[in-house]
Order: structure tokens, then sequence, then C-alpha cells
């Protein structure tokens, strides 16, 4: 490929400060209440974010100054810009409430900063389908979601109470510096014959963004925190099966079959958890009978076999030797 012109070289890095600008322009907003345009610019922002650099990649037009200037604005348009725009709609002229606001904007530019140093170190194959805690632009828009609750709704209630703000603030900024794998969207691959419907299912969500753009973000940002859970099983079953982590997603799924074929075959199944203790401590409060052990009578030994079998063990059932009668 011919190497990339200036002009080429320069999109990207218009983009990035496009996406700044959408970010900042968000606090003006919110100063002066106009709190859907302000979700409406950290919306922009995350959406401009998320192009540059697959513009940069496609026309081998990456740069280190790109790279740098692309954290920078992520730490504006995603730590500085939603902290502010929180702060002033909720925690303004509270002094504690400018407090978890700097919590916030701290974390996220940690968050960034580890990103980055994460860049030099090796790391699995797997590692590159996740990333480590939420990224910015989620974290942003996520802060962000008690005021869109509220825009949505259109009065207070307990979503936008003080103290519930304040602790979601927190919460998502331990999210952001977090080690939970979260997914990458930029490795996800499609196969052929699930491309048009999926193409449909795009369209779809573009004319609900259109038609209910508060709805849409809402959701978006359920399903986003509900993935989470799978996400952090996903990466634990691949860091078990090193076999797994240069084949496709239906490979894959062939793998975890044979594997749970292969256990089934093997008879190995879930741990018991309470049973076997449980069976145990019956054995061992067998009630007495008029000063009699029942584990020494004959009348019982049917319970004491069934309490043996609980516990997955048999008698010993080894012959005798002859010479000993």
């Amino acid at each position: 490929m011919a190497p990339s012109t200036p002009g080429i070289r320069l999109l990207p890095n218009a983009i990035t400060v496009l996406a700044m600008s959408a970010g900042l322009s968000a606090v003006q907003f919110a100063i002066v209440g106009m709190w859907a345009a302000a979700i409406g610019a950290i919306a922009a922002a995350a959406l401009l974010d998320g192009l540059d650099g697959r513009i940069a990649r496609l026309l081998d037009a990456t740069s280190k100054m790109g790279a740098e200037l692309d954290s920078l604005a992520d730490a504006i348009s995603f730590g500085v810009a939603p902290a502010l725009v929180i702060y002033v709609w909720r925690f303004e002229p509270n002094r504690g409430g400018w407090v978890v606001a700097l919590v916030f904007a701290v974390c996220m530019v940690l968050r960034l900063a580890r990103f980055n140093t994460l860049l030099d170190v090796e790391q699995p194959p797997y590692a590159k389908e996740f990333f480590v805690g939420v990224p910015a632009p989620a974290g942003g828009l996520l802060l962000l979601l008690p005021l869109i609750v509220q825009e949505q709704m259109g009065h207070d209630g307990w979503w936008s109470n003080v103290y519930v703000v304040a602790v979601w603030t927190v919460a998502i900024a331990l999210l952001l510096v977090s080690r939970i794998p979260t997914l990458s969207v930029k490795t996800i691959k499609v196969p052929p014959r699930a491309v048009a419907p999926l193409l449909v299912l795009v369209a779809l969500l573009g004319a609900a963004i259109i038609t209910y753009p508060l709805v849409a973000l809402i959701a978006a940002m359920v399903v986003y925190l509900g993935h989470l859970p799978y996400s952090v099983r996903r990466s634990r079953w691949l860091a078990k099966h090193p076999e797994a982590w240069e084949v496709p997603a239906a490979d894959r799924r062939a793998i975890r079959r044979a594997h749970g074929v292969a256990n089934r075959r093997l008879g190995l199944r879930q741990p018991l958890r309470g049973r076997v203790a449980g069976a145990a401590l019956r054995v061992a409060r067998l009630p007495r009978r008029n000063g009699v052990d029942p584990t020494k009578t004959g009348s019982d030994a049917g319970v004491r076999r069934r309490n043996w079998r609980q516990l997955g063990l048999r008698r010993d059932q080894t012959p005798k030797d002859p010479s000993q009668n």
C-alpha cells in the first residue's frame, strides 16, 4: 500500500478533535440547563471516538501523535465532561458532590493510562477480544444514566436522588479501574449467513434511536451492564482452553460441546455440595434405641447401607481367605 498523504493522515485526528469538541460542548449545554443536548453531545463524542481509530487503520494513517491525542480526547470527553455535567445537574454547590465528580474523572484518567500501558505488554492471543474494565465511552454514557432516565420520565424520582447518583457515580468509577473483562466490539466477527439479518437489526436499531433516542440509550446501557457476567465467563473459559484462542466462533462452540461430551463419558458431574456432609451427619447422629447403638445392630443394617450409599461409599466386598474360617 502506498504511504498515506498528509491530507489523509489528518482526517482521523480531525475526527478526534471533533469528538473532544462535542464532549466539551456538553458542559456548556449543562450550564444553561439543556440536558438533552448535553446527553446528545456525549453520545456524539462516543460515536466519533469509535470512528477515528477505524478510519486511521483503514487509511493506514495511524501515528503516535494520533494515539496520544485520542487518549487526551477520551479523558476530556468521557471523564471531565460527564463528571461536570453530573455535578451541575445534581451536586452543585455541594462540596461532597464535587469530590464524587473528581473521583470519577480521576478513575477515567487512570483507566486510560492503564490502557496505554497494556499496549506495550505482551498479552495472550484471546486478550485482544476484551477490554480490561469498562472502556471510556461506555463509562461516560453509563454515568449519565440517571440523567437520561429523568429526561425520559419527565420528573424526579429515586433515580435522581443525590445519594443514589453519588453511589452510582462511584460504582461506575470503580468499573472503569476494575479488572473485569468486557467484550470488545472491534473483534466480533459475523458469519456470512448472518450479515443480512444483522443489517436489518442495525436498521431497526437506527430507527429506534431516531424515534426514541433516550429509550434506546437506556436499553443499550442496560444490555451492556447485563453482558458483564457473560464476558467474565467467556474470558475465564478462554484462559483455560488455549486450543480455542485462534479458531472461529463456530469451532469454539464445537470445542465446548466436545468438552461437555467428554465430561459426561468420564462420569464427571458437579460437586454434591452439602449432600455428602449432610449424609455424614445423619450417619453420625442415628438415634439410640433403649440405650443400644443402632449402627451395631442387625435391625438397622438397611439404614446404614442407605447412608453409606448417600456418601458414595460401599463396604469392602472382597472374599475372605478360606484359611481364616
